[in-house]
């Protein structure tokens, strides 16, 4: 593999906090959908979010599964954990292959318009019982991009509902631009950057409820999260980012991006090729 992802820097906050970041919400035009309707175009625009999505039959979603649980077990044997497997798409010839997959790029486009990138891929995977939260968060607040012209897709690799500790969104809190948040250390949560009283930003959280191979789509710059799982089911889900091409990067994330529609006009992406794993 060429680009070594484990390379790519994560900058800190206060990293983030000098670069000239353009951060509110964009709304989509969906001037010619392709897959979405009006309604769900304004609803997107709306609410921050839609779903779910049928995207996996039960033998994909299945073969899916399986191909993650043989991951996961290779990355706990080399100590890591089930939150650990990030920008999969460069790592795994499987996942770069599923992030073009027409059905969720038609949605995609429909969203950022007709020149999309898919930047990045990380299983967020809550074992039976681990105990751990992700607190209430903007993805936009850890990403060194500009503009906010990012959607979130979150694939269900396994069921995932209030039982298991299902992701939760605040709707309408996306239209706020980047929201104050407090640096915490809690040993309980997966993220470190959390927004308190966060229905104050918008409506009651809904549950995120997705059966596996479906997917649900947010804005990078809508608050959601979830408590922990205290079932003995898992719940994993791959969490993928796609920007539009016009997006700009700093700290070398441009090396995690290639086009899946489109053009990249400004040339600004690397584009790098399948992994061969």
């Amino acid at each position: 593999m060429n680009t070594h992802v484990d390379d790519i820097p994560n900058p800190s906050p206060s990293q983030l906090a000098e670069l000239p970041r353009q951060m509110g919400f964009v709304p989509a035009v969906g001037t010619s959908p392709g897959l979405l309707t009006a309604a769900q175009i304004d609803q997107y625009n709306r609410m921050g979010f839609l779903m779910p999505f049928d995207e996996l039959d039960p033998t994909e979603a299945a073969e899916t599964r399986a191909f993650f649980d043989g991951v996961l077990a290779a990355f706990i044997e080399l100590g890591r954990n089930s939150y650990s497997i990030s920008t999969a798409h460069l790592r795994f010839a499987r996942i770069y292959e599923l992030v073009q997959h027409p059905r969720i790029v038609n949605a995609v486009a429909d969203l950022l318009g007709p020149n999309v990138v898919c930047w990045g891929s990380h299983f967020f995977c809550k074992m039976p019982g681990d105990g751990k939260r992700v607190p209430w968060h903007q993805d936009s607040t850890y990403w060194p991009l500009s503009p906010t012209k990012t959607v979130t897709v979150w694939l269900a690799i396994d069921d995932a509902d209030p039982d298991n500790a299902n992701m939760k969104f605040i709707p309408r809190s996306h239209v706020h631009g980047l929201i104050d948040y407090d640096e915490t250390q809690d040993a309980d949560t997966v993220l470190n950057l959390a927004v308190q009283n966060p229905e104050s930003y918008g409506d009651d959280a809904v549950d995120v409820a997705l059966k596996a191979g479906q997917f649900s789509m947010h804005s990078d710059l809508l608050l959601h999260g979830s408590e922990a799982n205290q079932s003995n089911r898992r719940r994993c889900g791959l969490t993928i980012r796609y920007a539009a091409a016009d997006v700009t990067t700093w700290y070398d994330w441009h090396k995690k991006g290639f086009l899946v529609r489109g053009e990249d006009t400004n040339r600004h992406w690397a584009n790098p090729p399948q992994p061969n794993l």
